[in-house]
């Protein structure tokens, strides 16, 4: 076990197999391992306190960002909290270090009148009735449940036959959860359904292929549509609504469905639920947003604040 590499391996995999997290997620936390390691120049079952108060010395006199620092410090600590718990390890030299809070910027979010002038372009878009049924039908159910857009692409087609108000998500660690349809969200899943299958039986009556399990199927490695054909197609609507196109992604429809929520009276604990969040400190940066808003909407309105119209 004191080889480096065996000791990251054995700490992703089971972040990876566990947790259920995203590539992405575990990529970054082998870069953050292998630059503590190549910088500190020993074995991380060696690794004492005092090494890592140095590495942690030489971050910040090199004018690294507070967020690297803290995001380096909490993969550290997760790496050698898991190899204690596990029994590889006997002791933990992070137990006593602390660093920089990582201060995060408020999630980006957009009025109902933004997701409105999108969902408008996403249901008139496309060179076929097909596909505009389609965008349509993604921009309705992102925007009516809040789920992940990696969560609605690998959607399999069997959670939502039968006219569901709800659907049964499976989400981050393999998590299930129950989320909402809007009216108009299962209107528009009911025509891209009578679509999809018609092409699906053709597939299989034409060329002999299988019918796909996912409910936006697609020729991608995944079968599936992939989450950066989302990504520029949501920025293609973007550009020809109006809306700028640098504040909005899939992520940012999924911060409209819990902002919205919040600022017309539902409770956080409920959308907590909705979202798929195991903490709530998690969902109450939606309060932050919230209270922004209101903030925004005072300077500009009120008498006294000095940008008034009034005055």
């Amino acid at each position: 076990m004191k080889n480096n590499q065996a000791l990251i391996e054995n700490f992703l995999e089971a972040k990876f197999g566990e947790e259920g997290l995203s590539e992405n997620t575990i990529l970054a936390y082998s870069r953050d391992l292998e630059q503590i390691c190549k910088k500190v120049g020993k074995s991380l079952v060696d690794v004492s306190q005092s090494d890592l108060e140095q590495y942690f010395i030489y971050l910040k006199n090199s004018g690294h960002s507070n967020s690297t620092t803290a995001r380096r410090l909490s993969t550290i600590k997760q790496f050698y909290k898991f190899h204690v718990e596990k029994g590889f390890l006997s002791t933990d030299p992070t137990a006593q270090l602390t660093g920089p809070r990582s201060s995060k910027p408020l999630p980006k979010t957009l009025s109902v009148g933004e997701v409105e002038a999108l969902l408008q372009i996403a249901k008139n878009h496309g060179g076929t009735e097909y596909e505009q049924v389609r965008n349509r039908c993604l921009m309705e159910i992102l925007y009516a449940s809040g789920m992940r857009i990696s969560e609605l692409m690998s959607l399999p087609v069997s959670s939502v036959r039968g006219n569901p108000e709800m659907i049964l998500v499976k989400g981050k660690g393999s998590k299930e959860r129950l989320v909402p349809l809007s009216p108009s969200a299962i209107e528009a899943l009911f025509h891209w359904l009578k679509l999809r299958d018609q092409k699906e039986d053709l597939r299989l009556n034409k060329m002999g292929k299988k019918r796909s399990k996912f409910l936006f199927p697609s020729s991608s490695k995944q079968g599936h549509l992939t989450r950066n054909w989302f990504f520029n197609k949501i920025k293609e609507w973007a550009l020809i609504s109006g809306v700028k196109s640098e504040n909005v992604s899939p992520h940012t429809i999924r911060h409209a469905f819990a902002t919205h929520l919040l600022s017309n009276g539902a409770d956080l604990r409920v959308i907590q639920t909705l979202l798929g969040h195991s903490d709530i400190t998690t969902t109450e940066i939606y309060t932050h947003i919230v209270n922004e808003k209101l903030k925004e909407t005072l300077d500009d309105h009120h008498p006294l604040s000095g940008k008034s119209k009034l005055n």
